[in-house]
């Protein structure tokens, strides 16, 4: 039998979260957060933030994680369904980025989030390709340029292109079918 988590714990890590997230955002670099500026924002104390986490970089790869880990359910849908034919999913996918899109824009400064977040779509393409019923053509783009491509596309949305919607992206991305996977 496991134990249920406290409540009052549950709570803390999630204003943890979000102030991080907030100031990460005003701040535009991790380099200018300290404990002190996420425990006030948070409206806790040091001692509380020390309960949970070992240092910022703790605070930083907990919810790093959990982003990666919603990416990576929603690409995991994707997976499951034929985008060809359906690209809800797809957007739904682009609206978590584009939610999250301040955040993202912060991490991608950082390499590790940015060969992370490459080797999740790696695996997602390759993933896709391995599911299709017929083989693929020889002349067929290696998976790691397709996810390059997807890269470069997500990080130029949020760098340049937000005026554009997930619709929207997801129309670009689709208009070239038989190279997206």
């Amino acid at each position: 039998m496991s134990k249920k988590e406290d409540p009052r714990s549950i709570r803390s890590r999630k204003m943890f979260k979000e102030a991080v997230l907030t100031l990460l955002i005003e701040e535009g670099s991790i380099s200018r957060l300290t404990v002190q500026k996420i425990a006030d924002r948070a409206e806790l104390n040091r001692a509380t933030f020390y309960l949970h986490y070992e240092d910022i970089n703790d605070l930083l790869r907990q919810t790093t994680r959990e982003l990666f880990d919603e990416i990576s359910k929603k690409l995991q849908d994707l997976i499951q369904t034929d985008v060809m034919e359906n690209r809800e999913q797809l957007i739904l996918f682009l609206d978590y980025i584009y939610e999250n899109r301040k955040y993202f824009a912060v991490l991608f400064e950082e390499k590790s989030f940015e060969m992370h977040l490459y080797k999740l779509l790696k695996k997602f393409i390759e993933s896709r390709r391995h599911a299709k019923s017929e083989p693929l053509p020889e002349n067929y783009v290696s998976s790691e340029i397709r996810a390059a491509s997807l890269m470069g596309i997500i990080m130029w949305w949020l760098k340049d292109g937000i005026q554009y919607s997930s619709e929207y992206i997801a129309d670009q991305i689709h208009l070239d079918r038989k190279s997206v996977v």
